[in-house]
């Protein structure tokens, strides 16, 4: 998926958010939709999350992620139709029924980790890394290497995501084709190709490592950053909405 978890320029009003408010506000909102039982408030948050990313222009790539996260959960949706025969009896099973309430629960636990991935995409694609990272070392004061490995492991994301697809496209110049064969004999095809995969990922680390190093990595402190991060009024609403988003979780 080319530009995933990849930086977003913008001007709206998730990225003049502080980014620590903005990352709270997405562990609010998916907090929220794990502590909610009720499938109308499940769709209420997950429309709320797909009007904040057509606010900042990146509805479509918000889609396309909850169509991944989508086609993960129905697996787990699957296994729980299946597990659960309860209510109404809808289609026999041999070992038991699909009852309503087992498509209840499994239409819940796709909404639920779909509104709960794309707050998460929002705050990582309209935030800086190293807007991240410095908020974090700066004001919470947690210690820059730690919040350094942090930024690493998700910039490196979508630059494994890239040099699979480039690595899929040379197999494919090559003759090989990966579109006419089942999804079992394509992870199978697939495989082989994480050596290259690996072998690219060890000298990209090996080289940010040599950088860091040459950059002073090891004598940056909490007062090395020249940026700082207040909190604003819009920041304040943002806090407030996020809270209460958790309490109606909790108590609907």
């Amino acid at each position: 998926m080319t530009g995933f978890l990849e930086y977003s320029a913008g001007a709206s009003a998730l990225h003049r958010m502080n980014p620590l408010v903005k990352l709270f506000g997405a562990t609010a909102l998916a907090l929220a939709c794990f502590l909610a039982s009720g499938l109308p408030l499940l769709l209420a948050l997950l429309v709320l999350g797909l009007a904040l990313a057509a606010s900042c222009g990146l509805l479509a790539r918000a889609l396309r992620v909850g169509l991944a996260v989508l086609a993960f959960s129905a697996v787990l949706a699957t296994l729980q139709v299946l597990t659960t025969p309860e209510g109404a009896a809808l289609l026999p099973l041999p070992f038991g029924y699909v009852g309503t309430v087992g498509v209840q629960r499994a239409c819940a636990t796709m909404v639920r980790l779909v509104a709960a991935a794309i707050p998460f995409y929002l705050a990582f694609t309209v935030t800086k890394l190293t807007d991240i990272t410095d908020a974090a070392v700066k004001v919470l004061g947690v210690p820059y290497r730690y919040a350094f490995t942090f930024a690493s492991a998700v910039r490196f994301v979508p630059l494994f995501l890239n040099d699979m697809s480039a690595v899929m496209e040379a197999q494919m110049a090559r003759g090989v084709s990966f579109d006419d064969v089942g999804p079992v004999r394509k992870v199978g095809m697939m495989a082989p190709l994480c050596v290259p995969l690996l072998v690219s990922s060890v000298r990209k680390i090996n080289s940010s490592a040599i950088a860091a190093e040459l950059r002073g990595f090891n004598l940056r402190t909490r007062a090395s950053g020249y940026r700082s991060y207040p909190l604003g009024a819009l920041d304040g609403v943002a806090l407030a909405a996020c809270a209460a988003l958790l309490v109606a979780g909790a108590l609907l």
